[in-house]
């Protein structure tokens, strides 16, 4: 009988890994890909197929929806079963996601633009917990996932906004990319090694536990702002200052671009981080109430900034803190609670019908800046107590 791979003996990761591990990376690529395509055609959809703008805020918001629950079971699934066989699956959903988005816009039903893209969120999730910890066991990268992902976000909202300005049937040929991208990434990573048991746990249950309330106090409350400062980026504001399409794809790839960037370059702290997307909220603020475009993209590219300092001190922390054999469902538990940050554009559009969006990006700033002063005071705090 084989031992699970929380007691398995230590196994070595071949050499070869590592430039599988970067092959193998691409399918986080095109699970950022997938999410943002979307993204990019909202205002097509409302004026191509005359939905509202709570409806399209809703198509935006269900990918969340399909998505936490397939983190929260992808991540132990994977711990239990494997990261490559939970990836791999994930990525053929991924694509079949993408393909029931093309028949909706081809055929203009809703519901199959509503199966598609929860179905997105679903096998988005898995991709992010079965493959964040697959990458970072083969590379021995943390941020690597991260990394990938950002690019997918940025290129693929950017190439969906501006096959759909120019090409015919541009609801269905904007998907066209992640297809073709989603499976070659697919063939690339198929020649990828199991992890799975390559590491032994280490360390014992009471300094997992310190870990896991480090995690929890330090980590968690983090997350939220690393999907919050990006969808107001490429969501919200857009929306408010009610732009064209080639601009909200700009913003699309903008956002993500710094953010890749940024999370590739820099060392990040939480309260560096918090303050970065609270100046990037700041300057939101000022461009909705000015309606000024050139504004609006400075304000992009800040809480650009914002969204890769958090991610990357986020996967970085977790998978310092993460014990192996619980490295699948920490990673998973970190990007669930990330992506709560994805309802924020929503929310704003429910609260917009109370005060105006100048004031609720006002609040955004505020509440940023407190949490990045809570951060501060937890990092002097430690110090404090240690001196006699």
């Amino acid at each position: 009988m084989t031992a699970p791979p929380a007691t398995a003996p230590a196994t070595a990761v071949p050499a070869t890994t590592g430039p599988r591990g970067a092959r193998a990376a691409w399918i986080m690529l095109a699970s950022g890909w997938s999410a943002n395509q979307f993204s990019a055609l909202l205002g097509a959809y409302r004026g191509h197929l005359g939905l509202t703008e709570s409806a399209t805020t809703g198509l935006f918001a269900v990918y969340v929806v399909g998505l936490i629950p397939a983190l929260l079971i992808a991540g132990p699934l994977a711990d239990r079963r494997g990261r490559r066989r939970v990836a791999l699956s994930a990525l053929a959903l991924n694509i079949l996601s993408t393909l029931l988005l093309m028949a909706g816009g081809a055929w203009g039903l809703t519901w199959l633009l509503l199966s598609g893209r929860f179905l997105t969120g679903v096998s988005a999730g898995a991709l992010l917990a079965a493959g964040s910890a697959w990458i970072k066991e083969l590379s021995n990268a943390p941020r690597r996932s991260g990394i990938f992902v950002s690019a997918g976000f940025a290129t693929g909202g950017l190439a969906a906004a501006l096959i759909a300005q120019w090409a015919p049937w541009p609801m269905v040929t904007a998907y066209v990319p992640h297809v073709v991208l989603g499976a070659a990434a697919g063939l690339l990573a198929w020649a990828a090694p199991e992890t799975a048991g390559s590491a032994a746990a280490h360390g014992s249950e009471a300094a997992h536990e310190h870990d896991g309330r480090r995690f929890r106090r330090t980590v968690l409350p983090l997350a939220p702002w690393a999907f919050a400062a990006p969808t107001i980026g490429f969501v919200t504001l857009p929306s408010t200052l009610h732009t064209s399409l080639i601009l909200t794809g700009v913003a699309t790839a903008v956002v993500p671009g710094t953010g890749l960037l940024t999370a590739r370059r820099a060392r990040s702290t939480p309260t560096s981080g918090l303050l970065v997307v609270a100046t990037g909220a700041a300057t939101a603020a000022v461009a909705a109430a000015t309606e000024s475009e050139p504004l609006a993209l400075l304000a992009a590219i800040v809480l650009g900034a914002g969204y890769g300092l958090a991610l990357a001190h986020g996967l970085t922390r977790t998978a310092a803190l993460a014990p192996p054999h619980r490295l699948a469902r920490w990673t998973a538990l970190f990007w669930t609670v990330a992506y709560l940050g994805m309802f924020t554009p929503y929310v704003l559009t429910l609260l917009g019908h109370v005060t105006t969006t100048p004031v609720l990006l006002t609040a955004v700033t505020l509440l940023a800046l407190a949490h990045a002063g809570f951060s501060a005071y937890q990092v002097v705090r430690p110090t404090r107590h240690r001196t006699p």
